[in-house]
């Protein structure tokens, strides 16, 4: 039979202990008995979460954990317009496109919903779209927020840049981000991580090329010509715009490298390119 040993308790406890009623000593031990277990237990989950990744890396997978995503239902609090279509979804997400938004960069974080709903009320109403363009947000302060509907997990169709939402998905920088614009480094992290989470779930390398083919002549490759286009893009590099603006694109090199880091990839990039 197996014998538990005692819990040990730390010397400055027991004075304090020593000093109250038997009854309270009973209880400010359990306290603290409760404290070390839940202690515990998120050490034990942090640990299975490692292995798990562990396990999938030395599998030759590179995956990473999902990061933070806000769900619409923080930004847009009505059901949405009853008769937009049902999302379209994809087989899979091997590239992401970074976009900024064109708007202020001076905002409040805790003013981001507000933004957003904006953001959505102009594709909707003045572009007449079934929904906002972008996949996710990000804003200053590194929040993540979904924005196209469909599902945070699945790949979902969007609308973000001309002749490649196909097998894409789009992320937006809530700001502008022209030549010396400053770029906050809270918003490039929470890019990378939503870069390796997302491209990790089919194995992407974040620094390889990938091949996709543009779907009309709107881009800047004619219809159904393929085009070997980064994993991590900038929307300039599809579509004839400056977005994601100078000094965001200056940046993408600095967050492929990161992304790659938390997919757990240490040696030279992945040059496989995967064909749409």
């Amino acid at each position: 039979m197996r014998v538990r040993r005692p819990r040990r308790t730390p010397g400055p406890l027991k004075a304090v202990l020593g000093c109250l009623p038997g009854l309270a000593a009973v209880v400010a031990l359990a306290v603290c008995a409760g404290g070390v277990e839940h202690a515990a237990g998120r050490r034990a989950a942090a640990e299975r979460a490692t292995a798990a990744q562990q396990a999938a890396r030395s599998e030759g997978r590179h995956t990473a954990p999902r990061p933070r995503i806000l769900p619409r239902s923080v930004w847009l609090h009505d059901t949405g317009a009853p008769d937009r279509p049902p999302p379209r979804y994809d087989d899979r997400v091997v590239a992401v496109f970074v976009h900024h938004t064109d708007s202020p960069n001076d905002y409040d974080c805790a003013d981001t919903p507000r933004i957003i709903r904006s953001q959505y009320e102009g594709q909707t109403r003045d572009r007449s779209w079934d929904d906002i363009g972008y996949n996710f947000l990000v804003d200053r302060c590194g929040t993540l927020y979904e924005s196209r509907a469909g599902g945070i997990d699945r790949p979902v169709t969007g609308a973000h840049t001309q002749g490649f939402n196909h097998r894409t998905a789009g992320i937006a920088a809530i700001g502008t981000f022209t030549e010396g614009a400053s770029v906050p480094a809270a918003m490039t992290d929470a890019i990378a991580a939503l870069v390796a989470w997302k491209l990790g779930l089919t194995g992407i390398d974040p620094r390889a090329g990938v091949r996709l083919v543009s779907s009309n002549s709107h881009s800047r490759y004619p219809r159904g010509t393929t085009a070997l286009l980064p994993a991590v893009a900038a929307h300039r590099d599809a579509y004839m715009t400056r977005c994601p603006g100078p000094a965001l694109a200056d940046r993408l090199p600095a967050v492929r490298l990161r992304a790659a880091a938390l997919q757990g990839r240490t040696s030279g990039p992945d040059r496989v390119v995967r064909a749409d």
